[in-house]
């Protein structure tokens, strides 16, 4: 008996998310493992008048690639799959993983070379996202590999995932739309304002947004949600970061991460764990190495870190900036191939200005 949480998150990534209209193309692209979530997906999909299709693929795929590809066939694209991001009304993704770290021995130059090819589908789907044409979301099937990542048992982190997502409620698309409608408020506190401080014991960050907008997530690209987010003015960041927790790339984990910013460009990065695939990744591409994002978390459901960003970044008392590929319904004139998050705690001791103005103290806004 399939656990009734999967169907009502179905309803969310259908009927909330992607909001699915009949006539639409809807694209589920998932991997095998997450097939009883598929299928639900599919059935609502059907329900709200779509046309589902499938793409499919796993951990193995992936790592074969990898490791026995040519670079040409690295850079290939499948005109199939550029087909998709180009003219499908919906794409929803659902990841999930047998082995997390299926691509940890993958060298940093084969993963940024695959990177650097995909770089052109996500182009498309944040142009089409933000002209309105395409409607996406991401989300992730509670399996095993995950639980076992977050230190958790796999009933654990199904009770995690759905109460996050908000799949355990009696009406979960009614929840949703309550629980995000606050943070409509925060953003509106924050756009239309210039000068961002940010301080705290692993933060000194001194940044502009001046003519950038505060976004609402609010669940419409990501289950679960729980963020607002901008572009910062590429050339103003300047200080100092020091990340809470490892972050994880490609199956790469980096931790103990630390950035100096200068004039918008990271000038100095260091790293306890795998600092050589980091430094890789800042050269991607000259966008790279700049801030594409500042999010603050404010799902108060998620509270502990799991190593899955799709959560993490969400912690409520949290804030994040994404190195990379900035989104252009914020005003971020930023472009890389990549958009890499990394999640920094503000519950203690830590505040953020925004005018000289104090708004958030200690992992709450106060205004």
């Amino acid at each position: 008996m399939n656990d009734p949480r999967i169907a009502s998150l179905a309803k969310i990534l259908v009927n909330y998310s992607t909001e699915v209209r009949p006539g639409d193309w809807t694209v589920i692209h998932a991997d095998v493992i997450a097939m009883p979530l598929v299928r639900e997906v599919v059935r609502q999909a059907l329900a709200a008048g779509g046309n589902p299709s499938l793409m499919i693929e796993n951990d193995d795929w992936r790592e074969l690639l990898l490791v026995e590809g040519s670079p040409e066939q690295l850079a290939w694209l499948a005109p199939t799959e550029t087909l998709v991001f180009e003219r499908a009304n919906v794409l929803i993704r659902i990841a999930a993983s047998e082995n997390t770290r299926a691509l940890a021995q993958i060298t940093p130059e084969r993963q940024r070379q695959r990177e650097q090819a995909r770089g052109a589908l996500f182009e498309t789907m944040r142009r089409r996202s933000a002209e309105g044409s395409l409607r996406w979301v991401y989300t992730e099937f509670p399996c095993a590999a995950f639980a076992q990542d977050a230190d958790m048992s796999l009933a654990g982190y199904e009770d995690f995932a759905y109460g996050a997502t908000f799949a355990d409620q009696p009406d979960p698309v009614a929840a949703c739309r309550a629980f995000y409608a606050e943070d409509d408020r925060r953003a509106g506190l924050l756009t239309g304002h210039r000068d961002v401080v940010v301080r705290g014991p692993d933060v000194d960050l001194r940044l502009s947004i001046a003519g950038r907008t505060f976004v609402n997530a609010a669940g419409r690209h990501n289950a679960p949600d729980g963020e607002i987010y901008t572009g910062p003015v590429e050339d103003s960041v300047n200080g100092w970061i020091r990340f809470s927790y490892p972050a994880v790339h490609s199956g790469c984990e980096v931790e103990g991460v630390e950035m100096t910013f200068e004039d918008g460009q990271v000038v100095r990065a260091a790293a306890r764990k795998n600092e050589p695939f980091l430094k890789e990744m800042l050269h991607t591409d000259p966008g790279a190495a700049y801030l594409g994002e500042l999010g603050i978390g404010t799902n108060d459901r998620i509270q502990r870190f799991t190593r899955r960003i799709l959560y993490d970044e969400k912690i409520g008392g949290s804030i994040h900036v994404a190195i990379g590929s900035g989104y252009p319904e914020t005003g971020s004139r930023n472009r890389s191939r990549i958009h890499w998050d990394f999640i920094c705690d503000m519950r203690r001791e830590s505040e953020i200005r925004v005018d000289g103005e104090v708004i958030y103290r200690n992992g709450a806004f106060v205004v």
